[in-house]
């Protein structure tokens, strides 16, 4: 490696060849996260297709007490 000057220190310089940064992490592979997060990089993409996901879940209802349909109301926050 050639000594950095102040001109020709560029910030690419610093880093590492490529398979160098991959030998290190997979040398960290005993953190099961970043194992879980380098799977997911490489796997396929989940569907984005409606079809795919075909159950209907269903929404919750939302309850208004008494009270909060009155102060709704008196704040003109008509609640049907």
């Amino acid at each position: 490696m050639t000594p950095r000057t102040p001109a020709s220190h560029l910030v690419h310089d610093e880093l590492s060849p490529a398979p160098e940064m991959a030998a290190d992490c997979r040398a960290t592979g005993t953190n099961l996260r970043l194992g879980r997060i380098a799977r997911a990089a490489v796997s396929t993409p989940p569907s984005i297709h409606f079809e795919d996901f075909p159950r209907d879940v269903p929404k919750r209802e939302i309850k208004v007490s008494d009270a909060a349909a009155r102060i709704a109301n008196a704040l003109h926050l008509h609640l049907d």
